[in-house]
C-alpha cells in the first residue's frame, strides 16, 4: 500500500487541490490519498472561515471525484492539528511494508524545521513536495524528498472566498462543492 497524507485548511477545497492529489497519485503510484482538513492548524494566524464540519463535508464531496481519494476525520476535534500526531495515528493502522508519503507545498515544506517534533516527521514519511520548476528550498538532513514539478497552479482559497462573497461562482470549485457552499450560505459577505 502506497498512501499519501494531504492536509490543509481546505477553506474551501478546490480543483487545484484535487489536481495536486491526482498528479501525485499518478506520478508516484499512490493507492490512496487521504485528504485531511485541519481542525486547528498551528501555523495559521487566521482561523478558518467555514467550520470544520462544513470543510469536512466539502472534502467528502470533492473526494468522490477519484476512487484513490478519501476524506479523513483524523484531525477532528479541539486540539491543534500537529502533523506528527496524525502521522503516528496513520502508521498504527498501516499494514507492514506500506509506504507513507506526505504531500506538501514547497512554501510549507520550507518551514518544516519550525514544526512540532519535526525530526520525528522526517523519520516517519517521505515527502512529495509540490514546487515550481527551478524553485529552490533547503532540504534538512535525513529528509526523503520527491519533487512534483509538473503542475503550475495559481489558485488561492482567499481569492475564491472573496469571489464567493461577491456572489460569483468561481470555476476553480468542483460543482458539488459550489452547490454545498450555496445551499449552506457559506462565504457570504
Amino acid at each position: 500500500m502506497r498512501l499519501a497524507l494531504f492536509g490543509g485548511t481546505f477553506d474551501p477545497i478546490h480543483n487545484a487541490h484535487l489536481a495536486v492529489a491526482r498528479e501525485a497519485a499518478e506520478h508516484f503510484g499512490l493507492d490512496q490519498v487521504l485528504l485531511i482538513p485541519n481542525a486547528i492548524p498551528p501555523h495559521k494566524q487566521r482561523q478558518t472561515t467555514a467550520s470544520y464540519a462544513h470543510r469536512l463535508a466539502m472534502v467528502e464531496l470533492a473526494a468522490a471525484a477519484d476512487p484513490r481519494f478519501s476524506a479523513s476525520r483524523l484531525e477532528e476535534g479541539q486540539a491543534k492539528s500537529y502533523s506528527i500526531l496524525t502521522i503516528e495515528r496513520v502508521r498504527q493502522e498501516l499494514a507492514p511494508g506500506s509506504e507513507l508519503y506526505f504531500l506538501i507545498g514547497a512554501d510549507a515544506f520550507s518551514e518544516i524545521e519550525t514544526w512540532f517534533r519535526w525530526h520525528d516527521v522526517l523519520e516517519q514519511v517521505e515527502f512529495i513536495v509540490l514546487s515550481r520548476p527551478g524553485y529552490t528550498y533547503d532540504i534538512p538532513a535525513g529528509a526523503r524528498v520527491h519533487r512534483l514539478e509538473t503542475l503550475q497552479l495559481d489558485v488561492s482559497s482567499t481569492t475564491i472566498r472573496k469571489r464567493l462573497g461577491a456572489g460569483e461562482a468561481p470555476p476553480e470549485l468542483p460543482p458539488a462543492v459550489l452547490s454545498y457552499i450555496r445551499e449552506n450560505g457559506l462565504y457570504r459577505d
